[in-house]
């Protein structure tokens, strides 16, 4: 079976408006920033999967084995009829959860949402053919604007892998949970990936590797922004900074100029004061009570919570009230 035709709710020019509201936002305002959803294009993408694989970086593997493990509980306990997966990628974490389901489910949908056209119809294409007793749906859409645009219908469950949602703001996170569970029925269920506050000994490296992937990966946003905007950043000349904020318990990615510099970009002159810092991410660390705390307010109840064998990265597996 073939995947069906990708449903569209997010243009070029959608991106490319959000973009330019982004950069004018960010580079405007008394502490300078950009949105970690810039870094992903084709070259931000191919370095974000070295860095998984990258011995610092123990969140993929962490989360993997946590799927390993559980992944035929989450089919046997949601009974889901349809899977959701948010910022879906190349999908490979969630073909562990298919797999399950396959054998011990009932799962009829799988339906990946992600902002790239390209991306998803590779993935969509290629689950398809392997999976083919299952309806195939992409959606291309933006997980913190497109909520409302879920298929309705039979249990679902909605799965957010990666500790992506470690990358909203505490009041973003709060908004997108609600949001969520606008989009849910009573039942449904939500799986979603955190990863965990540790030593910063830790932590820290697995944004600060010592082959420098991730300082290249933090980098491309500004090529990024070249690219599409026509601005005149010197990448090399911003070093890669990676902190831990241990009020918030979160890692801040950032780029900080080496020298005084003035960049022109979308009609601006921005300038840079020597040692000055572009925040560029910011990567939020849980502990297993905040982010049930967190889903209790926006509506759902956790089921079971799940963390690998070193206690690294957690799994949430909460539904909906």
């Amino acid at each position: 079976m073939s995947a069906e035709p990708l449903e569209i709710h997010l243009e070029e020019q959608d991106l490319g408006r959000s973009l330019r509201q982004d950069v004018r936002a960010g580079l405007t305002a008394e502490e300078k920033w950009l949105s970690p959803k810039w870094f992903y294009d084709a070259r931000g993408s191919q370095l974000f999967e070295e860095i998984t694989r990258l011995a610092e970086y123990y969140q993929t593997q962490a989360e993997r084995a946590v799927l390993v493990d559980r992944a035929a509980e989450i089919a046997t306990v949601s009974g889901a009829k349809t899977l959701i997966e948010l910022g879906s990628g190349s999908s490979e974490k969630t073909r562990l959860l298919l797999d399950a389901f396959t054998r011990h489910g009932d799962l009829g949908t799988f339906v990946p949402l992600d902002v790239s056209v390209s991306a998803l119809r590779e993935s969509t294409d290629r689950i398809a053919a392997d999976y083919p007793g299952l309806r195939v749906r992409g959606i291309v859409g933006d997980f913190t604007r497109h909520l409302d645009r879920l298929p309705a219908g039979g249990r679902r469950l909605v799965v957010f892998l990666g500790g992506t949602i470690g990358n909203l703001l505490p009041a973003e996170r709060g908004e997108f949970l609600a949001a969520m569970r606008a989009a849910l029925e009573s039942g449904d269920w939500l799986l979603v990936g955190t990863d965990l506050v540790k030593d910063p000994a830790v932590v820290v490296p697995a944004y600060d590797d010592a082959a420098g992937v991730t300082a290249e990966f933090n980098r491309n946003v500004l090529r990024v922004i070249n690219r599409e905007l026509g601005a005149d950043f010197d990448p090399a000349a911003f070093d890669h900074v990676a902190l831990w904020n241990p009020e918030q318990e979160w890692i801040e990615m950032r780029l900080r100029a080496r020298h005084p510099m003035r960049v022109r970009v979308l009609g601006l002159e921005v300038a840079f004061a020597a040692g000055e810092d572009l925040r560029t991410e910011v990567s939020a660390k849980f502990r297993p009570e905040g982010i049930a705390a967190e889903l209790r307010q926006a509506g759902f109840v956790t089921n079971e919570f799940w963390t690998d064998p070193a206690g690294l990265f957690g799994v949430t597996l909460a539904r909906a009230e």
